[in-house]
């Protein structure tokens, strides 16, 4: 089909030239590419993180791994704004994960498939004013993600633990759809690696230092409104140094026949001239087992100079007694040097112990130990563009 057949009102010649430019735009330089079409502008940006890991015991065996995508995930993306005048814009954001393998990454979702495409992390569309809020619709994070991590910053592993740093544990019977096997990867949803598919999402301006919002997941499924279905809220609240936030997901899996799993949590943070502080509580509930975990992580970090810090964290896990009333304690620290403002190497260390009879999994080892404890030492580099 002839281009001009299909662009609504736009001139072939316009068309290439817009396409032209956004090949240069996101081709050219190093760091963050904006490119300007008039009032509009298109941005590539992009994460990166490679190093060696060496894991104490995952499933009953030591092993030394090059990880990538640890202290943050491998994304490449693109944003893009456009004037429409009176305050509004329109908005858009794909977002694709990979690894240094050259591969993809799938992404689960609520329970409508797994992303394996290329735009699974995020691809949404919408308007946004300053006055009224923004309105995006499609594939995005939901609110244990924008609210406690993006807009509290409440979850130490954002500063320091990254993908180890998140919630799992023995508790693979809080029946997570999709887990990996003996596992509860991510159950609180704190990572990003399950945004909700076919989402419409409404998130507030910022009003004094306060913000909210809420977003409703449609299941597609004939028949069904509501199986497959997620619906999130989110609420926060910014004032000098401080930051507290509350946020609320339910899922509602067909493989759970139309049962739900269920995330609350609570976060809050300080952030000072040198020393950062957070605090993060969650609850994860299956409403199909009766399977509930909780998690309370404190965390801190401290930046001795503008190049150099240190992060610590701790984390309590504790389950209902149908996951045995298991329990997991986990520790991670992480020393962190910049070479420029966009580059950084650094040294991790995490160690999970959990109770007699139980077997500590590390979030992203994907092998739990044989025994109650496990340990990760880790050297890497991340850089962003």
């Amino acid at each position: 089909m002839h281009i001009g057949d299909f662009v609504n009102g736009m001139e072939e010649t316009t068309v290439k030239r817009w396409v032209i430019t956004s090949i240069a735009c996101a081709t050219a330089g190093l760091g963050p590419v904006s490119c300007a079409y008039g009032q509009s502008s298109v941005t590539l940006w992009g994460l990166l993180d490679a190093g060696v890991s060496y894991i104490s015991n995952t499933s009953g065996h030591p092993a030394w791994r090059l990880d990538d995508g640890i202290a943050l995930p491998n994304l490449l993306g693109f944003r893009g704004t456009e004037d429409l005048g009176g305050g509004t814009r329109a908005v858009f954001q794909l977002v694709t994960q990979f690894t240094l393998q050259g591969n993809l990454v799938a992404q689960k979702s609520n329970g409508s498939g797994t992303g394996t495409g290329l735009f699974a992390r995020n691809a949404w569309v919408g308007l946004d004013n300053a006055r009224f809020g923004k309105l995006t619709l499609g594939r995005q994070y939901d609110f244990m993600v924008d609210t406690l991590f993006a807009d509290v910053g409440a979850d130490m592993a954002m500063y320091g633990g990254g993908f180890y740093g998140f919630r799992d544990g023995p508790f693979a019977k809080l029946g997570i759809p999709d887990s990996p096997p003996n596992e509860a990867f991510d159950f609180d949803r704190m990572n990003g690696d399950t945004p909700l598919g076919n989402a419409v999402k409404y998130t507030s301006p910022l009003l004094g230092g306060f913000r909210f919002g809420g977003m409703y997941a449609f299941g597609g499924v004939a028949g069904d409104f509501r199986q497959n279905s997620a619906e999130s809220f989110g609420a926060s609240y910014s004032a000098g140094a401080f930051a507290f936030g509350a946020a609320y997901t339910d899922v509602r899996y067909a493989s759970l026949l139309g049962d739900s799993i269920r995330n609350y949590g609570l976060g809050a943070k300080y952030r000072g001239d040198k020393l950062l502080l957070t605090a993060l509580f969650t609850d994860t509930r299956n409403t199909h087992n009766g399977a509930v975990v909780n998690a309370a992580e404190v965390g801190a970090l401290y930046q001795f100079t503008p190049v150099f810090s240190t992060s610590l964290a701790y984390t309590y896990m504790w389950g209902n007694e149908v996951v045995d009333r298991n329990h997991a304690h986990q520790w991670g620290a992480v020393a962190k040097y910049h070479l420029s403002k966009r580059t950084a190497v650094y040294l991790q260390s995490m160690y999970q112990l959990t109770n007699g009879g139980a077997n500590a999994s590390i979030n992203g080892t994907f092998g739990p130990s044989s025994n109650r404890s496990q340990f990760i030492g880790r050297i890497g580099m991340q850089t962003m563009f």
